[in-house]
């Protein structure tokens, strides 16, 4: 019998999940049931990715840049990466805008539901948490973010996965240096990278084959601790004008790499389905990054030399997804609190939405970082942050699941995009996990 495909075990594991999680709201004591005995597996499954993040990124990098042999290949994959990405993010926050500009949202909120919200969120440590950290980015100075991508210690950078802009740019300068003394002197080093990430990449073959059992685990533990359906209902329309426009930018992913690259959009899709499944599931655009650079080398064709910068870099700086919903959020949250917003604030918010990107952690929950700063450069009152960031808490999780999928879609398209623009895109050459076995049993 054929094996059933990676993408289908995974959704599988996920509708399990999900009805598991609703099935155990119904138990008592079913909530920690899940959370005693169920997720301590979806959370040792994102561990395990975020472990091998870092030397994958370290190893593929290298073995990229230095298989170039001329390091104005490395200048025009990465002008083109973030021109393009820059693009990308730039359609993303016009595309919400003009969504939520149409459908008001934040019209339809009533006063009840408002003080319901600021009651249940407004003083939660969640919100407050956010509201600090944003202060705390706001009150660094214009190039900080470029001060932030020098490490001044190489191993502490590859001790944290939120330093992942560190990591590259010590493993660029790496790269490039051991082009520059030369193809005999650089060889040793060249083949230990070479098969670090081999090893590396196998890793991710062995940690996929318990997938579907961890998108179960997570998915049952994001549904028995969701929050009061009721105001879920509440805010049906909002995050249905955020999901509206994800949608869209799939769409336009899927015309890119039709028109670009002439590749059938839907079987680019079912290539990187389960990267997509992982993001939904964690929320996370640096756990899945391995994931997202297998699929995309692998069962894609690009070539590592452009996929190792383009996909790290994309996993911190290329959040479409999430500046899409800062659009919609922000100018939601300013149509429920009855501030209004002019055309030049909605120009402002392109503008910062875009530079909040940058640098922003590929983590669960760092949209809402990045939201408060967009309010604040629109002039939102401080005393009503804490009341907007409460309208949007309720729903801010599966909706962080929503757009983490189209970070990672976004990545994988512009991936593609430039590996077709500099020739490297080739065909596809998918590796499983005991290819070896026979050698080693």
């Amino acid at each position: 019998m054929k094996k059933l495909a990676l993408h289908w075990q995974i959704l599988i594991g996920m509708i399990l999940g999900v009805l598991f999680g609703l099935g155990m709201t119904f138990i008592d004591n079913g909530a920690s049931f899940v959370s005693d005995w169920i997720k301590p597996f979806g959370t040792i499954f994102v561990k395990l990715l975020k472990l091998i993040a870092v030397p994958l990124i370290i190893a593929s990098l290298v073995k990229g840049i230095s298989d170039l042999k001329d390091i104005s290949k490395f200048k025009n994959i990465g002008l083109r990466t973030m021109l393009i990405y820059i693009g990308t993010t730039v359609i993303a926050i016009t595309v919400g805008l003009v969504l939520v500009n149409v459908v008001q949202p934040g019209e339809g909120i009533s006063e009840d539901t408002i003080a319901k919200l600021t009651a249940d969120y407004a003083n939660s440590e969640g919100v407050q948490a956010k509201i600090a950290e944003a202060s705390k980015q706001r009150e660094s100075g214009p190039l900080q973010f470029l001060e932030d991508m020098v490490p001044d210690n190489a191993m502490q950078a590859m001790s944290n996965n939120k330093a992942m802009l560190q990591v590259i740019f010590f493993t660029i300068v790496l790269g490039i240096s051991m082009l520059l003394i030369g193809e005999k002197k650089a060889t040793p080093l060249k083949n230990f990278f070479d098969s670090l990430n081999e090893v590396v990449l196998k890793m991710v073959d062995l940690i996929m084959l318990t997938a579907p059992f961890a998108v179960f685990a997570l998915l049952a533990n994001v549904v028995v601790t969701s929050n009061d359906p009721d105001l879920l209902l509440a805010l049906l329309k909002y995050g249905a004008t955020v999901v509206g426009g994800l949608l869209l930018m799939v769409a336009l992913y899927m015309v890119l790499i039709s028109v670009f690259t002439k590749k059938n959009p839907l079987w680019f899709l079912k290539q990187i389905s389960p990267a997509q499944l992982l993001a939904f599931s964690t929320s996370s655009s640096a756990a899945t990054l391995p994931v997202t650079m297998e699929r995309v080398e692998e069962h894609i064709g690009v070539d590592k030399e452009v996929s190792s910068f383009v996909l790290p870099v994309g996993a911190t700086i290329n959040m479409d997804g999430t500046s899409l919903y800062q659009a919609v959020a922000a100018v939601f949250i300013s149509q429920a609190l009855g501030f209004d917003l002019t055309f030049g604030d909605q120009l402002t918010i392109i503008l910062t939405a875009l530079l909040a990107s940058i640098g922003s952690a590929a983590v669960p929950g760092a949209g809402m970082v990045m939201l408060v700063i967009v309010l604040e450069s629109v002039g939102f009152p401080a005393d009503k942050l804490a009341i907007g960031l409460a309208l949007i808490f309720a729903v801010d999780r599966p909706l962080d699941m929503c757009r983490t999928v189209i970070n990672v879609t976004g990545d994988a398209t512009v991936s593609t995009l430039v590996a077709k623009s500099v020739g490297k895109l080739g065909k596809p050459h998918p590796h499983n996990w005991d290819e070896h076995y026979d050698e080693v049993k």
